[in-house]
C-alpha cells in the first residue's frame, strides 16, 4: 500500500538528516521540509530538533510553520515530536520567553540542580500507558537522551513514559494522533528503530 510521505519539519533545529534515515530504513519516503503545502499533503508528520528554545520558535514563525503544524495535527494524521518537539508543543519555557505552540497545556522546567546537566546518554524510559509507537519496547527500555531542560504537562492523562534523572520527569506524551517523546529514538540503536517502524504502520495513505 502506498503510504504517501512524512513530513520532517525544517525550522533550523538540526537533527535533521539522522530522523529521515531512520525513517527510510522503516521504509518510509521522508521529505525535509518547510513548505507548508508539502506538509498539508503528507501522510505524517515529524517534528524533530536540537537547539534553544526561542530561536526555534522565531525561526517556526518566521517560516509561517506554526499554523500548518497545527492544522496537521487538526488533521487527525500521525505526529511524531522528538527532544525539542515535544518542548514546543507546550506554553512556555524557562529557558527564554518566546511563547510556545500551546498544544499541549505546561511549562518546561529545566533539570534541578544536583544532576549533571545536560543529561546526555542512555537512560530508561518507564510507559505509563500503551500506545501504538511502544508496541514491542520492552517496560523500562534505556533510550538515548541529550537535553537540560523537560516538559512538564499540567495534565498528568497526557504522559506515556517517565524518566528519572535527580527528579521523575515526563519523557514521553500522547494525546489522540500526537506522540511525542524527549529522548532520540533515531540515536537509540534498533528500540529506537522500533517506534520509527510502529509509526510508519499508522501511515494510511496521505491525504
Amino acid at each position: 500500500m502506498n503510504k504517501g510521505y512524512v513530513a520532517i519539519i525544517d525550522y533550523q533545529a538540526g537533527n535533521l538528516r539522522s530522523v529521515q534515515k531512520a525513517l527510510e530504513k522503516a521504509s518510509v519516503t521522508a521529505v525535509i521540509t518547510s513548505d507548508p503545502l508539502k506538509i498539508r499533503g503528507a501522510s505524517g508528520m515529524v517534528f524533530p530538533g536540537q537547539g534553544a528554545n526561542d530561536s526555534s520558535l522565531r525561526h517556526l514563525r518566521a517560516r509561517d510553520l506554526v499554523q500548518p503544524i497545527k492544522d496537521f495535527i487538526a488533521s487527525g494524521k500521525p505526529f511524531l515530536g522528538v527532544c525539542l518537539g515535544l518542548q514546543l508543543l507546550l506554553d512556555g519555557s524557562d529557558e527564554g520567553d518566546e511563547p510556545g505552540l500551546g498544544l499541549i497545556s505546561g511549562r518546561v522546567r529545566r533539570l534541578p540542580q544536583g544532576a549533571k546537566v545536560p543529561h546526555m546518554g542512555w537512560n530508561q524510559v518507564a510507559f505509563q500507558q500503551e500506545y501504538p509507537e511502544f508496541e514491542g519496547v520492552p517496560q523500562n527500555t534505556n533510550f538515548y537522551f541529550v537535553h537540560s531542560y523537560y516538559a512538564d504537562p499540567i495534565d498528568a492523562d497526557v504522559v506515556a513514559g517517565t524518566t528519572s534523572y535527580g527528579i521523575d520527569f515526563c519523557s514521553a506524551v500522547v494525546r489522540d494522533n500526537l506522540v511525542a517523546v524527549q529522548f532520540h529514538p533515531e540515536k537509540s540503536g534498533d528500540v529506537g528503530l522500533q517506534i520509527y517502524r510502529n509509526f510508519a504502520g499508522r501511515l494510511d495513505g496521505g491525504a
